[in-house]
């Protein structure tokens, strides 16, 4: 199966590029990409995991991923999704965040240096902190439209309340990531949440722009209920990867409590059960439904907390409630 297919399949996609073109390139051969995380916490969450999943997956089919870390735009904060202005963060926090973070990133990907798709872990502090501006705008700022920039979905809300022109910026600073990506390693396909999809617009037409050579932009789904509603809030908070943050007990009820309507869409985007058991599993109606949330329940939380956490948050949960969903809890 074409990796696109693949991603397809199990609900990942939301919206690409030159599609055609990109289906041609992962039948030719390996295809390098990349994911970005700005270091906003110590820590990843649930809506990081989509991400992550899908460069698992696109591993495990032969493509080379890149995780990049956001040394340097988190200098910056990304304005997509937000109606303030983020809180700006020291060097060293971000610097602390990010090494937080690549060590989660070592649970989810295989870096096994034999491996020539082996995963990679980049950092856009090493081009972005000690960039010419004035090179930078002549280079790269020259290409933007700010009339185009202003339409930008990222930008609209923040356009009503009060834009920045620091996070003005970002769109560039993305967009300069990718070239950087593409003259260093050869990336050629961003990927990322569909809340990025006007940042990557622009790091694909910078790199086809400039250097006149295939780029493009994939962005994934959203975790959202089936009514819309963003999933991964608790009462006590954001549903953090780090146990520290969110006990392993309490990320496995999470998901034993979701909606049935939901639990297919969650098989097929939070696990790597094949799409046969996927689809018998969110088949399943009424009380029968409970067999596919703890199957659900278990197997992300071992993806994320190992198979003996799992097993102990499962078995903790079914002592408490009989296996049985914890009563008055929503996602």
């Amino acid at each position: 199966m074409n990796a696109l297919d693949l991603l397809k399949e199990r609900g990942f996609v939301k919206q690409i590029t030159f599609e055609d073109e990109l289906y041609k390139a992962f039948d030719e051969g390996m295809v390098s990409f990349y994911v970005g995380f700005d270091p906003t916490a110590d820590s990843l969450h649930i809506g990081h995991y989509i991400p992550i999943m899908a460069m698992a997956h696109l591993q495990k089919a032969g493509h080379k991923p890149f995780a990049l870390m956001g040394g340097g735009t988190g200098m910056i904060g990304d304005p997509s999704g937000k109606s303030d202005l983020r809180k700006v963060l020291t060097v060293e926090d971000i610097d602390s965040n990010v090494a937080h973070i690549k060590k989660q990133m070592e649970s989810f990907l295989d870096f096994d240096p034999q491996l020539p798709n082996r995963a990679e872990i980049v950092n856009n502090a090493d081009w972005l902190r000690d960039l010419n501006y004035i090179d930078f705008l002549r280079d790269v700022g020259a290409l933007f439209s700010v009339n185009r920039m202003l339409t930008a979905e990222c930008y609209k809300q923040r356009l009503e309340r009060g834009l920045t022109f620091l996070e003005f910026n970002y769109m560039l600073m993305q967009s300069y990531d990718f070239l950087e990506l593409n003259h260093r390693h050869n990336v050629t396909l961003q990927c990322g949440g569909d809340d990025q999809w006007s940042n990557m617009l622009s790091g694909a037409d910078l790199i086809r722009r400039k250097d006149g050579k295939p780029a493009f932009a994939l962005t994934f789904q959203l975790l959202l209920t089936h009514d819309g509603r963003k999933m991964g809030k608790t009462e006590k908070g954001a549903l953090w990867l780090d146990p520290n943050k969110c006990s392993p007990y309490d990320f496995y009820q999470y998901w034993r409590n979701v909606d049935d309507q939901d639990v297919e869409k969650c098989l097929g985007l939070l696990t790597f059960l094949p799409m046969e058991e996927v689809r018998r599993l969110g088949a399943l109606k009424d009380s029968a439904i409970n067999e596919a949330k703890r199957v659900l329940a278990y197997e992300v939380t071992k993806n994320v907390h190992g198979e003996e956490e799992a097993r102990k948050a499962q078995q903790a949960a079914e002592a408490l409630f009989g296996g049985g969903a914890l009563s008055g809890s929503v996602p």
